[in-house]
């Protein structure tokens, strides 16, 4: 469990910024805007899990709403150099998602979690998990020996993430999720009644009808698409991915607050 002192919204605010898990982040704008064309232009990569249909193939439409809802700049003649997260954006979604968690650890949901950044956010997961275990919740067990084509899915730590080559592996695609709701299925187990991830895993859970909570950074825009359409229930605007993994337990220290789930 985090450790550390609940920080306040102002000082976690500051702390996002100082960490750059908001503010001036490390992605860069060029990329942001290329990851934006292509989802535009209908590469289901950039989709992560979601049917998007041909309702966001103009491309400054891909920008509203990221500038909207994460944070970027609205400015289309901005096409190199610095973007940005709003860490305002991001305390909002994050008290958005604990508003979610306490209506989860109030009804004693059965709750999935999954990352397919282990390197950034399994911890954040790991400890959101262990939280609403103690509340009483049923932390989702995944079936045994599902594989996908990139590899292995395992469980460890209650976060369901991608093996391959004995390395848990970065991935975006929707795939491991596919074969955990379909292998869940299968064994006739029930399925989640709330799914906490990110990347494409959050985005199926979501297009299967699940109640899904993601993280995305900023070039990333499908999740923040899902939520404006009301797929997702939310989506956290952050980088996910920064120097050190312990620079997130502030705000997890904060949501988990939030959520009533700090003993």
């Amino acid at each position: 469990m985090v450790s550390m002192s609940i920080p306040s919204r102002a000082t976690l605010v500051e702390h996002l910024v100082r960490a750059r898990i908001a503010g001036d982040v490390a992605t860069p704008r060029d990329n942001n805007l290329d990851h934006y064309r292509r989802l535009a232009n209908g590469d289901r990569h950039y989709w992560l899990g979601l049917e998007l249909g041909d309702r966001w193939a103009d491309e400054q439409d891909v920008l509203a709403v990221m500038a909207e809802r994460c944070g970027v700049s609205d400015d289309p003649e901005h096409r190199h150099g610095q973007d940005t997260i709003d860490p305002e954006l991001t305390v909002d979604g994050l008290e958005r998602m604990a508003a979610r968690l306490r209506k989860a650890a109030e009804g004693q949901e059965r709750v999935l979690f999954a990352t397919g950044h282990p390197g950034g956010l399994l911890d954040v997961h790991r400890a959101t998990a262990a939280a609403l275990r103690a509340a009483g919740c049923d932390i989702v067990v995944i079936p045994g020996g599902l594989r996908t084509s990139e590899g292995m899915v395992f469980q460890f730590a209650d976060v369901a993430m991608l093996e391959r080559g004995a390395t848990l592996w970065h991935t975006h695609s929707p795939e491991p999720m596919t074969v955990i709701l379909d292998g869940l299925e299968r064994e006739g187990s029930p399925l989640p009644d709330l799914v906490v991830a990110d990347h494409g895993w959050a985005g199926c859970a979501a297009q299967r009808g699940l109640d899904s909570l993601g993280y995305a950074d900023c070039n990333d825009p499908a999740l923040f698409i899902g939520e404006a359409e009301g797929t997702m229930q939310v989506t956290v605007p952050l980088d996910d991915h920064v120097l050190d993994p312990r620079f997130y337990d502030p705000m997890t220290a904060y949501l988990l607050d939030a959520a009533g789930l700090t003993p």
